[in-house]
Formats: structure tokens, C-alpha cells, sequence
């Protein structure tokens, strides 16, 4: 190749980088907040919106939520931050929640965030009615598999279809181009997965009676599960050689690091990361990996981190052909454990810093913490000095939501998150918090 080809092609890939990168930076990043904490994590950590849960009407009534003050206080701090808030309004609804909705829309709509995700026709219908001033989203839950339906829910009043998790990629690229350009796209790209078709499962309503398309989800597919042959009641056999059983209906989780450019390309709005029910460490650096790399980092140099995190073995999904969905265990892996959530830092005279931080899980003196931070890399110290909330040195802070304080040889922020590596076998061993 002559040197003038070579210098060529190399221009025409980095234009090409260039112009993906470019486009990424268009795509939303759409973090989960389950409470207030979460929240300010994924604005802090790089989301583009967030989505929460009121107090009702929403598929993860065990996530805190937020009520009308908190969420009039959501509202007014992501728009502070240049950002979006969507509210979930996702649940199947039964005649006796109508009037109740329709106050909550009411409220939902004073409040100031920017759209509701409904999936049912009489959310939609009512929050058309009685705030106007909303956008609608049509949640995952309503199961759009093609571009007719997606029409038909912008011609109902929608602004954004969130397409079910069932879809290839080549599918969601046929969608966009037979769509509107206007009427926005989102996907799911990280976290736990269903195995009943896009989330609507009645498994749990018929073990336990709680509903899971009301927010009431036990998980049951993620117990273990045997056989019984009739003519030997009470021997139950493992359909694997798993000792602890088998978990046939136990989804991978979804993972779509390291193919957003495919889904730029596809004509995607809006990615999403799943997580109203998780913590927020999770949330930090789950949110974190996904902005870098929407950013131009090289997702290689990231999967680590998100093994660090809470999760299910992971897979692709159904985004590249029939998804490897099953898990062959219920057990969560994570290499890493949330310690505390950064208050507040001040240098001291001899000088090293004081840093402030909620406890979340416990810790002594002579362990080794990481520091987890919005722009840096993972840093490193070792606690050398100790004190509880009122400045008095202990050997051991076990207080869970206690403010304590340790010495850092470095300045640290407010919501900079300090956790601390699991021992072989995933666990540490020191006695449980208080």
C-alpha cells in the first residue's frame, strides 16, 4: 500500500471514529434512580436523564420511590443540571385505580418532570387528558415489536417508544427506518432481564399472589426448581448436576458495552440502564462505564468494572440472534462492596484530608478502600485513622447509615463512593453491620 493510500485510509477511519463518536454523544443516556442517593449518582456519574418511580403506579413498589415533595425536588435538581426526569407509570391498571391516576397525574405534571412511561391505554388516555404538558413514553411492557405499532402509539399522543427487549438489532434498525425520525427510540442496554416476554410474567401472581405487572414481582424465576415423577411422591429430582438445583427460567443479564456504535448506527435515541432496585454504587459505575465509552473510551478498558458490580452472568440479549438467556445459578457475582457515600473533605494541618462518609457496610482500621469518582480512575488508600461522627477515633465504624470519618492522603468530593475488594470466594471476612 503506497504511503498516500495508507494516509487515506487511516484519515477515512478516524473521520469514521470521529463521526461515531459524534453520534453517540447524541444518544441519551438513561440511568435508574430507586431514591435520592441513586439520583444524584447518576447526574453526577454522566447520565443525560434519569428515570424513578413515584409512590404508585409503577413496577418496583419495593424500590423507595419518590413522593410529591421529593419529586417536585427531583425535578427542580435535574433540571438544575441541564437534565431529564421520566416518571414510571408502567402498571397494568385495574378500574379502581383510575381515579386515583388521574389526581397522581395531576400531580405529576405540577411537579415538572419532563414525561411519564405508560403502558397502558387508560394511563396514556388519562395523562393526555389531565397533563397534557407531559411527554409520553411507551414502556417496554407494552411489548412493540414493529414499526405499525410504534406508529400507532405516536398517533395515540406518544412521543417515545421503549421497544421490547425481544428485538434484534436488525430488527430495531428496520423499526427506525419504516418510523418517523421525529418519534424517538429507546432501548434497554444494561441490567437484568425477564423471562416472560418483555417483563409481563404471571408466574409470581401464581405462586404468591403478588402481581408482578402491578409492581409486585417476587422473582420467582430465580429460584431453584426440580422435577417430581408421580409414582415416587415426595422425590424431587434436579433437571441439572447442580446440587442446589436447576434455574431454567433464571435470565443472563443484559450487557451492550462494547456495541453501542452498532446501536448508534441502528438509529437509537435513547439507551437504558436497568436498576431501580439497586444500589448506588451499581448506579455510579454502571453509568460511569457506559458515558465513557458514549464518550470515545475503548469499552475493553471497562468490562472489569462492571464485573465489580452486582449481577447475573451476562450475555447480549436478543440483540444478535436467539438470546443465551438462561443462567445456570441464582447467585449474584460482584467483586466489589459499597463501604460509604462521600459527605463532605477538608485538608488537615498535617496535611493529609479528613473525609466524611455515610457507612454502608462495615469497616476497621488497616483495610484498603478504592475510591470510585465521576472523571478519575480508581485510587487507592489505606485506613490508618478512624473516627465516629463526633471526631473520636475507633477501630471499627459498624453503623450502618452512621456518619464516620477516615483519614485519605487526597482531597475527595460529595458522592464520591469508597468500596472495598472482595476476598477469594466473594467474601470478607468480618462480622456483619450493625
Amino acid at each position: 500500500m503506497s504511503k498516500s493510500m495508507s494516509m487515506s485510509t487511516s484519515m477515512s477511519m478516524s473521520a469514521s471514529t470521529s463521526k461515531t463518536q459524534t453520534q453517540a454523544k447524541r444518544v441519551e443516556l438513561l440511568a435508574p434512580a430507586g431514591g435520592p442517593e441513586q439520583l444524584e449518582c447518576a447526574l453526577r456519574y454522566g447520565a443525560d436523564a434519569v428515570y424513578v418511580g413515584g409512590d404508585r403506579f409503577g413496577l418496583r413498589r419495593k424500590a423507595r420511590g419518590f413522593g410529591e415533595d421529593e419529586l417536585r425536588q427531583a425535578a427542580s435538581r435535574v433540571h438544575a443540571a441541564g437534565k431529564r426526569i421520566y416518571v414510571t407509570l408502567n402498571a397494568l391498571m385495574h378500574d379502581e385505580d383510575i381515579e386515583p391516576l388521574t389526581a397522581y397525574a395531576a400531580t405529576l405534571e405540577a411537579s415538572g418532570v419532563d414525561a411519564a412511561i405508560v403502558s397502558d391505554p387508560a394511563a396514556l388516555r388519562i395523562v393526555r387528558r389531565v397533563a397534557p404538558s407531559l411527554k409520553l413514553h411507551i414502556s417496554t411492557q407494552a411489548s412493540v415489536t414493529n414499526a405499525e405499532a410504534a406508529r400507532f402509539w405516536q398517533e395515540q399522543g406518544a412521543s417515545r417508544i421503549v421497544l421490547a427487549r425481544e428485538l434484534s438489532l436488525a430488527e430495531i434498525g428496520a423499526i427506525r427506518r419504516k418510523t418517523p425520525p421525529e418519534l424517538e427510540l429507546e432501548v434497554f442496554v444494561h441490567g437484568a432481564m425477564c423471562m416472560a416476554y418483555s417483563g409481563r410474567c404471571l408466574i409470581s401472581n401464581y405462586l404468591t399472589g403478588r402481581d408482578a405487572n402491578r409492581g409486585h414481582c417476587t422473582q420467582p424465576c430465580r429460584w431453584g426448581y426440580g422435577v417430581v415423577e408421580e409414582t415416587r411422591p415426595g422425590q424431587v429430582f434436579p433437571l441439572e448436576e447442580d446440587e442446589r438445583g436447576t434455574y431454567l427460567f433464571n435470565s443472563r443479564d443484559l450487557m451492550m458495552l462494547e456495541h453501542l456504535p452498532e446501536l448508534v448506527a441502528a438509529g437509537i435515541t435513547s439507551i437504558k440502564i436497568e436498576g431501580r432496585m439497586k444500589n448506588a454504587l451499581y448506579v455510579a459505575t454502571v453509568v460511569k462505564a457506559y458515558r465513557q465509552v458514549l464518550d470515545g473510551a475503548d469499552p475493553a478498558e471497562l468490562l472489569a468494572e462492571l464485573e465489580t458490580v452486582s449481577h447475573r452472568p451476562y450475555s447480549t440479549g436478543f440483540f444478535f440472534g436467539p438470546a443465551q438467556q438462561s443462567a445456570d445459578e441464582a447467585r449474584y457475582l460482584k467483586t466489589r462492596e459499597l463501604i460509604g457515600v462521600v459527605q463532605d473533605c477538608a485538608e488537615q494541618p498535617s496535611g493529609c484530608w479528613r473525609v466524611i462518609f455515610e457507612l454502608r457496610n462495615r469497616v476497621q482500621l488497616g483495610e484498603e478502600l478504592e475510591v470510585l469518582t465521576p472523571v478519575a480512575g480508581i485510587r487507592r488508600f489505606r485506613v490508618e485513622a478512624l473516627f465516629d461522627e463526633q471526631g473520636a477515633p475507633v477501630e471499627v465504624a459498624n453503623v450502618a447509615t452512621r456518619t464516620y470519618q477516615a483519614e485519605t492522603p487526597f482531597a475527595l468530593a460529595p458522592y464520591d463512593l469508597l468500596r472495598i475488594c472482595h476476598c477469594e470466594g466473594g467474601q470478607r471476612p468480618t462480622a456483619a453491620i450493625h
